[in-house]
């Protein structure tokens, strides 16, 4: 095996990004306090040509430097919209046929594995602030909540890397 160079990965331009057709998944990012985190989210969603990030109040928005040190230029690339509370980007998502999940830990969650069980061809994920995660006035409006299984003591992830997880998970059910 040999370590591909830059130049071998076919990397689009940010014009082909925007023109190539998305996978109907749209990230809601419902008062993210870390910059690091939302540019980390930014740039999965880039990874896995998501349709659009929707970002919900205090969650910061681009151009920020400490967005773009994690981003690396995905903030270009990727479709975001901004608004200031979480109730009207369900509202708008509802309106255009999204299937809202929030991403919590929640009484009657379903395993992110078992997602695919759910009747639905657009997806909206919500994932929450960092110490309080989603806003239970959010999850009351949401279709589902779903969790990712862990098995540790700990119990919780970082925003960034359950988002990750469960935009790969959602992309691979979306993409077939």
């Amino acid at each position: 095996m040999r370590k591909l160079k830059i130049d071998e990965l076919n990397r689009l331009s940010i014009s082909d990004f925007k023109e190539q057709e998305k996978v109907p998944i749209i990230v809601v990012l419902e008062n993210i306090r870390s910059l690091n985190n939302v540019g980390t989210i930014f740039r999965t969603c880039d990874a896995y040509k998501v349709e659009a990030i929707y970002l919900v109040g205090i969650t910061g928005k681009p151009p920020h430097r400490e967005i773009q040190k994690s981003a690396l230029g995905a903030t270009e690339s990727v479709t975001w919209k901004y608004f200031d509370d979480t109730q009207k980007a369900i509202e708008e998502l509802k309106q255009n046929g999204y299937f809202v999940c929030a991403v919590e830990q929640a009484e009657g969650s379903v395993s992110i594995t078992e997602i695919h069980e759910q009747e639905f061809n657009r997806l909206a994920l919500i994932f929450g602030n960092e110490v309080s995660g989603v806003e239970q006035g959010t999850i009351n409006v949401c279709d589902v909540c779903v969790e990712l299984p862990q098995y540790g003591t700990k119990h919780s992830l970082n925003v960034a890397v359950c988002a990750g997880i469960t935009i790969w998970e959602s992309f691979k059910l979306l993409s077939r």
